[in-house]
Formats: C-alpha cells, sequence, structure tokens
C-alpha cells in the first residue's frame, strides 16, 4: 500500500495453560528472542518481551498487511513447537488459549517498556488474575469471568 503510514504499537498478554509457572531462567532468554523472530517474520518489531514464569507481556509495532489474530495463532502454534523441540523436559508445554491486546499511545510508549521491564518486581505484588482483569476495565473491554481463564 503505497501511501498507507501506520505506527501500531500493541500490548499483548497470555499466559501458559492453566498459567502453570513453566517459564524459567534458562527458557526465557531463549524464547522472548524467538518469539521476537515471529513477529518480524511478520513485518513487525518487538520492542519489548517479558514475564514472570506463568505469562508474557510483549510490547510490539505491528504491520496493518496482518491480522493480530493470525499473528498470535502462530506466535503460539510456533512457539510451542520450538519449546517441544529444544526444552524435552517441557513436552506438556502450551500456551492459554486467548488473550489480551492493549492498543498503546506512543506519549505512553516508555511507560509501557517500564511497566514490561519490571515484571518480575510487579509480580510480588499482584497476581495475574489481578492483572488482567485490571486491563480489560481499564480498557473498558466486557468479560465472562466464567470463560476467561480457559
Amino acid at each position: 500500500m503505497a501511501h498507507t503510514f501506520t505506527h501500531l504499537l500493541t500490548h499483548v498478554i497470555f499466559s501458559t495453560k492453566e498459567r502453570r509457572p513453566l517459564l524459567d531462567a534458562d527458557l526465557k532468554p531463549r524464547l522472548f528472542p524467538y518469539l521476537g523472530g515471529i513477529i518480524r517474520a511478520h513485518d513487525g518489531k518487538a520492542l519489548i518481551i517479558n514475564g514472570p514464569a506463568d505469562h508474557v507481556h510483549i510490547l510490539a509495532s505491528l504491520a496493518a498487511k496482518h491480522s493480530l489474530s493470525d499473528l498470535m495463532r502462530e506466535l503460539k502454534a510456533d512457539s510451542t513447537g520450538w519449546i517441544h523441540k529444544n526444552f524435552p523436559d517441557k513436552k506438556s508445554f502450551s500456551w492459554q488459549t486467548g488473550y489480551g491486546a492493549f492498543s498503546v499511545s506512543h506519549s505512553n510508549l516508555v511507560e509501557v517498556e517500564k511497566y514490561i521491564a519490571n515484571q518480575e518486581e510487579h509480580y510480588r505484588r499482584v497476581s495475574f488474575q489481578e492483572e488482567f482483569v485490571a486491563f480489560l476495565k481499564k480498557h473498558e473491554i466486557q468479560y465472562d469471568e466464567r470463560f476467561i481463564w480457559e
């Protein structure tokens, strides 16, 4: 698209299935760059990826020509296969079914980057479930408590 210009900053949050603490110190330093590579393959750029043992936060600049749902499906499927291949002790690893995605204003970029960078410290004070519901409420996203944690 010759005259199309976008700056689509998106904060994506998703967890391991059943929020199992499988993202350990051996896995994260290899997994996060791998996730960034998948985003790059979709013409995007991962600005920061981090998270505690049970979920991931990604701040990325995404290309308008790719749908977020297609990217997330591929990101989860490819990374799950990669984990199974490269970490034989994690053969039962999988991601939760859904995800949360929140638009980020360029003026709020630095604040969101700092928030994601400090995930380990943040989760000493608040649980993933509390944080995720707070994001949904802040962005006025309707949800059904019966289905949110599948």
